[in-house]
């Protein structure tokens, strides 16, 4: 994933994208959430499934790091 996934401050602002590419990651994210295929995003972004790939592992990464807190009158 290391190798896919850059942050630059000369980047989009330090977002994390796509290496060799101004794809952000939060792009990709939310096109798969949104129900795009794999091919329907390489195609749009020309970026690669293992671009996709990298970009969901390091999504699951930060959710993994966050901790969580339930809201405040809210069960579950």
């Amino acid at each position: 994933m290391n190798d896919r996934i850059v942050i630059d401050p000369n980047i989009r602002h330090g977002q994390p994208v796509i290496r060799g590419t101004r794809v952000p990651v939060a792009v990709i994210l939310g096109n798969l959430a949104g129900g795009m295929s794999f091919e329907q995003i390489q195609d749009d972004y020309g970026v690669t499934a293992d671009d996709i790939r990298a970009a969901a592992a390091y999504g699951t990464e930060l959710v993994e790091e966050q901790q969580h807190h339930a809201l405040p009158g809210r069960t579950s």
